[in-house]
């Protein structure tokens, strides 16, 4: 630390930053117990005196969320059931279906059934959309659905589904399912290994490490270490597969709190498995938090080459805090600092516009850094890749067809209307494509894009305040424009499109797998990782080795 101040006037300094610490402290408990009575006395008056009967939990249920929304999205209560799933995703395992599911209505949709586990076992396929559980119409549960196919190894749960339209019945017997961190590793080629890294629970490290030594093994001298997608999960699994590549007590990541106990410095703690193989990661921008880690660290490092696009920018760290009756809080208690000091957190949740949304860092002020042998990376909007590549974006009508489901709703109807492709792979025509456009007019899937929720949000407000017959006309006009501007964008993003339409295609055939199998032939960001690794002069170039 740099010595500012001369001898004599430390004491009196440090004197008075603990005096102001402790007053500040002592202001902020009396506040807290004073705000905490208030609430109690309004909590028990008003489940007392209110006209209809009230539920205790759900209001207190509401009144913690909404207090919390007001923080980062990732300050969250976790009621009982919601800790068990918590827990779920960060050791890997538990008992039930082996599916990706999701609540539409009231219905629940089967998104991706896992291969040979209980779902898939029971004939249930993407795009099924259950009905009933046991003797549970979903219709009449509203609460969260998904713990009715919870239960002991071998209990056997009566399910009614529909697909395409007719109505059936399966069992499906639950089962131990362990949900992988690293799905699927293989060869590229005779010298290259590829290794998928999802998510990082419990086992993400060693799931990561016997890949890596399995490659090896297999005669692998590069590697591809794919993270994109990957929304993070436990730091100290970040450390320790970077740990795979880099010396023992190597800095990867600081973080810093206002509370000193939070402020820590997190070093490899082991022997590496290969400090010099060469190495390519592939982010894009839904890979988060700990995949940042890893791509900043191994970057600041200059150990690896990134590529794809710019990282999602997730730069907080949270910790679980148990709470009473089984209920927990995960607060972001840090930031994470990169090993040249980079926070690369792209929104100020401490800031917001008048709409109340967290307001993005703009690049005019990213700093700028230096990695170890001196190449310069900037902190504020996520990972920047060294090899930047079109095809890792999702343009926002693609992102749209995603979220509305545009795109998994085709891949239902192309599935069962070509049941025998096996596994070939299909390749999406452009006939193909003009019946995509076709099924999503016929299935009046609307776009939902940021500009066609404004202009429906604003027709809405017409309403309340009835003006919508006076502007009926213009209304309908702008929504006819903005539709023919939105099927003009369909054309314009039609690789990128047909590209994610044969994705979820491939997986309706051949799981993730198959995707995978495919991607390490034709994916493009995946053949340049190959480029790069295979020309030694330019992958040197990058790091400056």
């Amino acid at each position: 630390m740099r010595n500012f101040f001369q001898k004599k006037y430390i004491i009196p300094v440090v004197a008075s930053a603990f005096l102001f610490v402790g007053v500040s402290f002592k202001d902020d408990y009396f506040e807290i117990a004073k705000q905490l009575e208030i609430f109690t006395t309004l909590f028990k008056e008003l489940n007392k005196n209110y006209v209809d009967e009230t539920t205790p939990a759900e209001l207190m249920n509401n009144a913690i969320k909404g207090m919390l929304a007001s923080l980062d999205p990732y300050t969250v209560y976790f009621n009982e059931q919601e800790v068990i799933k918590f827990k779920i995703n960060n050791t890997g395992e538990y008992t039930g279906i082996g599916a990706l599911i999701t609540r539409k209505d009231d219905k629940l949709i089967i998104k991706e059934p896992y291969k040979n586990f209980p779902a898939d076992k029971a004939g249930l396929k993407a795009g099924d959309e259950i009905i009933q559980i046991g003797d549970t119409p979903l219709a009449d549960f509203k609460d969260d659905a998904s713990q009715l196919l919870k239960g002991s190894k071998n209990t056997r749960i009566d399910i009614k589904y529909i697909r395409q339209g007719k109505t059936n019945s399966t069992v499906i017997v639950l089962d131990e399912v362990e949900i992988k961190s690293v799905p699927y590793f293989a060869k590229i080629d005779d010298k290259t290994g590829y290794i998928v890294l999802d998510h990082f629970n419990r086992k993400a490290s060693s799931e990561t490490k016997e890949a890596l030594e399995q490659l090896k093994r297999d005669g692998a001298e590069r590697i591809v270490l794919d993270l994109r997608g990957n929304p993070g999960g436990l730091l100290n699994e970040a450390v320790n597969i970077c740990n795979l590549f880099v010396p023992k007590n190597e800095i990867i990541v600081t973080t810093k709190s206002k509370i000193e106990k939070h402020n820590n410095t997190y070093k490899t703690s082991k022997d590496p498995i290969d400090t010099t193989i060469p190495l390519v990661i592939l982010v894009n921008g839904r890979s988060a938090s700990a995949s940042e880690i890893v791509s900043g660290a191994l970057q600041d490092l200059d150990r690896a080459v990134v590529l794809g696009s710019r990282s999602f920018g997730k730069g907080l760290v949270q910790r679980p805090v148990e709470l009473t009756y089984g209920t927990q809080l995960k607060v972001t208690i840090s930031r994470y600092y990169t090993p040249s000091g980079r926070c690369i957190q792209a929104l100020d949740y401490a800031h917001k516009d008048k709409n109340g949304v967290a307001i993005r860092t703009e690049a005019k002020n990213y700093n700028a850094f230096k990695t170890r042998k001196g190449r310069t990376v900037y902190d504020g909007g996520g990972i920047q890749p060294d090899i930047e590549m079109e095809e890792t974006k999702t343009s926002p009508i693609a992102n749209a067809l995603l979220k509305n489901d545009g795109i998994f709703n085709y891949a239902t109807y192309y599935y069962y209307k070509n049941p025998n492709l096996g596994t070939k792979i299909p390749a999406i025509t452009d006939t193909d494509y003009a019946d995509f456009k076709q099924f999503l007019k016929s299935q009046k899937i609307t776009f939902d894009t940021e500009t066609e929720v404004a202009l429906k949000n604003t027709l809405a407000t017409a309403k309340k305040e009835k003006l919508d017959e006076s502007i009926a006309v213009e209304y309908q006009q702008l929504l006819t424009s903005l539709q023919k501007s939105e099927n003009a964008l369909l054309d314009k993003n039609q690789k990128e499109i047909k590209g994610l339409l044969l994705d979820e295609i491939i997986k309706r055939y051949q799981y993730q797998e198959g995707l995978y199998n495919y991607y390490i032939k034709n994916n493009p960001e995946i053949k340049k990782a190959v480029s790069i690794l295979n020309t030694t002069a330019e992958y040197n170039s990058i790091l400056k080795i």
